[in-house]
């Protein structure tokens, strides 16, 4: 059985964020913003996950998709305007195994670490291949 692990979630609208992706993100939400309140008083990670519909303005689990990133806050920059400017980068790709309701201040999830499994040494010789290729139509 797999180990799960409970942490704060920040729905996002309109991006996906991957594997070694640095990305910029303005959080306004006040359950979002109490939520990296509150990573970055223990390990900075946060799972973050796209919304179904971005127009949602507080989603709950149905709103949300099942997948998602656990990611590490790098850095953050409160605004004047009270929105916050969040520097994540995504670290590991994750399954939400389910919403915590017991926290209303922000939204919190049960989540287990998915592994690649689709990873392969062939596909290094066949990745070697087509640059071989392609370099033979580029001349």
């Amino acid at each position: 059985m797999k180990a799960s692990y409970t942490k704060p979630l920040l729905p996002l609208r309109d991006i996906v964020i991957f594997p070694s992706m640095v990305v910029p993100l303005f959080v306004g939400r006040e359950k979002s913003i109490k939520a990296l309140q509150e990573v970055m008083k223990s390990d900075k990670s946060i799972v973050l996950v796209t919304q179904k519909n971005s127009e949602v303005d507080d989603p709950g689990s149905k709103d949300l998709f099942q997948y998602g990133w656990l990611s590490k806050v790098l850095r953050l920059l409160k605004l004047p305007d009270d929105t916050v400017k969040v520097l994540d980068e995504g670290e590991k790709r994750i399954k939400i195994l389910d919403h915590n309701k017991e926290d209303s201040k922000f939204l919190t999830c049960n989540v287990e670490i998915i592994e690649d499994q689709n990873i392969s040494k062939d596909l290094d010789t066949f990745a070697l291949s087509l640059i071989k290729k392609y370099e033979k139509l580029l001349i």
